[in-house]
């Protein structure tokens, strides 16, 4: 459960997160292990970035090896070797992302897989089984995400809000009836999902209807897929003045990091995101000041000097030159993406560790 430890006058707040694995301090960045694993970077790599929370995908982690398996080998945390909390995305984001290969009813959605062309029913009920059997921590409710096309938002917006908040309701269900006679303090999380585009009407609706229920947190979910930094940052100081205080707040897929200031300065307590490590992979690393540095110019040929002379990242502080990573990139060595990722990564923790005592 959360509990608000202080607002500072930057409009930030800093708080505590009780989870059945471990209570974390808000706010805080979860990095990306879609399948399980960060890539190209070991547990203790990611934990010596400052990471608390891992986020890992319901739908992918079902399609492989299976949660049966995954339950079978301890869960995530046997399985993935770590021991933090982690949450699980419920497969919501792939009704946006892979909606040329899904088919959305009432009941749920029906995915074609890519790979072998089967076809994969998710329900909000089977969601809710597959995140226990995954052993999560922070369970996520199944939404209908939609996108910005403004041909179809007017409509799609407000039915997929709907379709949201009764996905929700009997995800609680669900939740309820695997978790009975389980102690509160032993079973995790379930968060619920506010939806609404750029709609200030549906958002307001949609918050206010997910902060009614018995959720334990509240995420802001169909932001950062396409919109505008100005579209984003209107709607996050709208839904500023909203928010249950008791309720910790999450931001999902967000991770630049100027983004990530304004939200923690909005009331946001929690993130994720993939452009750390996927920037990271392709020479891209932040910098003091948050700009943006290619590790593959040519101008590092000589360059002598640390990613960032501020940093205290592993990285950094073991002294790899510019010029060494660039080589390592040109050379396609693998180390290169590992090094700018463990950055990237640790990056993102300092600027959640700024807001924090």
């Amino acid at each position: 459960m959360f509990q608000e430890i202080k607002n500072n006058r930057d409009g930030s707040r800093i708080g505590l997160l009780r989870t059945r694995a471990a209570t974390v301090s808000t706010p805080f960045f979860m990095p990306v292990a879609t399948r399980g694993a960060v890539k190209g970077l070991e547990p203790q790599e990611v934990l010596a970035t400052g990471a608390q929370v891992l986020l890992s995908n319901t739908y992918h982690l079902h399609l492989a090896p299976g949660e049966k398996a995954v339950k079978k080998l301890g869960g995530l945390h046997g399985f993935a070797r770590w021991a933090g909390p982690i949450l699980t995305d419920s497969g919501g984001f792939q009704v946006f992302s892979l909606s040329h290969v899904r088919k959305i009813t009432e009941d749920g959605v029906t995915f074609k897989d890519p790979a072998s062309g089967q076809e994969v029913l998710i329900t909000p009920e089977k969601s809710m089984r597959i995140q226990l059997d995954l052993g999560s921590d922070i369970i996520m409710a199944f939404d209908d995400l939609t996108g910005l096309d403004p041909a179809k938002a007017a409509v799609r917006e407000e039915e997929a809000v709907e379709r949201t908040h009764r996905w929700l309701l009997r995800c609680i269900a669900e939740f309820k009836k695997l978790t009975k006679g389980v102690k509160a303090a032993d079973h995790p999380l379930l968060f619920g999902i506010a939806q609404g585009g750029l709609n200030q009407k549906l958002r307001r609706k949609s918050l206010e209807f997910v902060q009614s229920t018995e959720v334990d947190g509240l995420a802001i979910g169909g932001l950062s897929v396409g919109e505008g930094t100005k579209e984003m940052h209107a709607m996050l100081e709208f839904l500023s003045t909203l928010y249950d205080p008791a309720k910790i707040r999450y931001l999902m897929g967000v991770g630049e990091p100027g983004n990530m200031r304004f939200a923690i300065q909005h009331g946001i307590d929690m993130f994720d995101c993939v452009l750390p490590t996927r920037n990271g992979r392709h020479g891209s690393v932040w910098i003091t000041g948050d700009k943006k540095l290619n590790l593959r110019n040519g101008g590092h040929v000589t360059d002598k000097g640390p990613i960032d002379d501020d940093c205290d990242c592993y990285a950094c502080q073991q002294g790899y030159s510019r010029a060494y990573l660039r080589h390592l990139f040109k050379m396609a060595d693998p180390l290169a993406g590992r090094l700018a990722s463990i950055h990237n990564l640790r990056y993102l923790q300092r600027i959640c560790e700024s807001y924090r005592p």
